[in-house]
């Protein structure tokens, strides 16, 4: 683990779909049914990676693996550095053994894309973002979270208050295994309560900034919050979605 100072500067869109509020709404609310939506607002890149336990439609136990670039970043294990930077006492870069080496927190629960599809029973295993940020020191002033993803192309956000929700992690095993190239690892976000597209994948830098910095899909019309409910307000509107 090591300290110093980065700021990286937020990436601007590419391949950007405007899908609007209308349409979140929409899409949610197809999401808590479960129903196939489809993936035209998305960049479809596999037919999906599965748990071994259900068939290719989503409603299974089978992810759609989506990029926004059409590639996938591979780091490799030794070699990936997460930057923790922005308004932080103590900017510092851990290293995958320096996550593994805190205290790890994991649990089982579904993965919600907002386009419909659903997997059920996924175990997670990672760090708790408010850990980190904890072992950073975050200053006066603060009030969110920004990510960066080793795509060079997605972003996300989180306010300050949704970074310290319990089931927020810096996710390192999923499914029981290390995180997959595919699924976004070595590392990747995991933000359980909201749907799927604030779980940034590839993750490269956590940023505490004095605002909110609206992600890859808000920039293209998604709402900065994505509460599994649909509802776009800054507080989780149902505590048993944590």
């Amino acid at each position: 683990m090591s300290v110093e100072s980065h700021r990286g500067a937020p990436k601007e869109p590419q391949n950007g779909v405007n899908v609007g509020r209308r349409v979140f709404l929409g899409l949610a609310a197809l999401g808590a049914l479960g129903v196939a939506f489809g993936n035209s607002v998305h960049n479809f890149v596999g037919d999906a990676v599965g748990s071994g336990l259900g068939g290719l439609l989503p409603g299974g136990d089978r992810f759609r693996i989506y990029s926004i670039t059409g590639t996938y970043p591979k780091i490799k294990r030794d070699k990936y550095r997460l930057k923790v930077s922005g308004l932080v006492d103590h900017p510092t870069t851990f290293t995958l053994a320096d996550l593994q080496s805190m205290p790890k927190t994991s649990f089982t629960k579904a993965f919600q894309c907002v386009t419909g599809w659903r997997v059920p029973d996924v175990h997670w295993e990672g760090v708790k973002l408010s850990d980190l940020l904890d072992r950073v020191g975050v200053k006066s002033g603060a009030v969110a979270v920004s990510f960066d993803s080793y795509d060079n192309a997605d972003t996300e956000s989180l306010t300050l208050e949704q970074a310290h929700l319990p089931d927020v992690i810096v996710a390192y095993s999923m499914l029981g295994a290390p995180v997959t190239t595919e699924h976004g690892g070595p590392v990747r976000l995991y933000v359980a309560p909201m749907f799927g597209y604030k779980s940034l994948k590839w993750l490269s830098g956590i940023r505490v900034v004095d605002a909110i910095e609206p992600g890859f899909w808000e920039q293209n019309g998604y709402p900065v919050n994505g509460w599994l409910d649909g509802t776009t307000g800054p507080n989780n509107p149902d505590p048993g979605l944590t």
